[in-house]
């Protein structure tokens, strides 16, 4: 009787930490559309701070890409696109592309080198400069409100939120290091789900998770590795940090 209270024991366990996993695992989803969401509300915060007309008219045509092309060219001017690329993790070919879309826009300068004909180097023009400047003021806006919001959290907690990070940047969603650790499947209604907890996930699409379904199970196979105060606590920061609202 002992051993069939504690087997129940453990399978409650692990019941709520995959509850806490599902959970977790929907909000990325959420999460990654926030993202995309606060490309725009970044845009209007320097929109709102430009008062030339002709910037403001450029600030709603460029893309984040363009946007960190400006800003790379502004820290490293004079700049070829290869060292674009390589400095900020921009693929050649798009750096080729959006630095031609800035010349003609007059947000960049282009010319050759004297010496050598073939490499070209960019510099800001005048109105680049000034979507720079705005957006690096962006920047000091974001990393003042990420500091200030952070300072709620006590020690303990900002120390597991860096362990998080610091396992989500080191881990493979494909490759589990943690060979305990089972795959997704598909089940009957075309849901993911753990092979042995099929029944408990049905009626989840896979529209939940899209896409990204090596980033879920890149974080499906951290978050298994928690117990389940952690995984609480991680629930927590991120509805903090991710889907609360809050007053400027």
């Amino acid at each position: 009787m002992e051993i069939d209270r504690n087997s129940a024991s453990s399978s409650e366990r692990t019941s709520r930490k995959d509850q806490w996993i599902l959970e977790l695992k929907q909000k990325v989803s959420v999460l990654q559309k926030k993202f995309q969401a606060e490309d725009d509300e970044e845009r209007q915060w320097m929109i709102q701070r430009c008062n030339q007309p002709e910037l403001i008219e450029l600030l709603r045509e460029m893309t984040v890409t363009m946007l960190h092309v400006v800003d790379a060219v502004g820290r490293l001017e004079p700049v070829n696109g290869i060292t674009i690329s390589k400095q900020f993790g921009i693929p050649k070919g798009s750096v080729s592309k959006i630095t031609k879309r800035l010349v003609d826009k007059q947000i960049l300068h282009m010319e050759n080198l004297p010496d050598n004909k073939k490499e070209i180097i960019f510099t800001l023009t005048p109105a680049g400069r000034e979507i720079f400047k705005l957006h690096g003021a962006l920047h000091e806006q974001m990393d003042l409100g990420i500091s200030l919001f952070l300072r709620r959290y006590s020690e303990d907690e900002l120390r597991f939120l860096n362990r998080s990070m610091q396992d989500t940047i080191d881990a493979s969603w494909v490759n589990f290091e943690d060979s305990e650790v089972p795959s997704l499947i598909q089940g009957e209604t075309g849901e993911l789900c753990l092979p042995e907890d099929q029944h408990k996930t049905e009626g989840v699409p896979l529209s939940v998770f899209g896409s990204e379904t090596e980033e879920i199970e890149r974080i499906l196979s951290m978050l298994r590795r928690l117990d389940s105060p952690s995984l609480k606590r991680a629930e927590a920061i991120l509805t903090d940090v991710f889907f609360t609202e809050f007053d400027e």
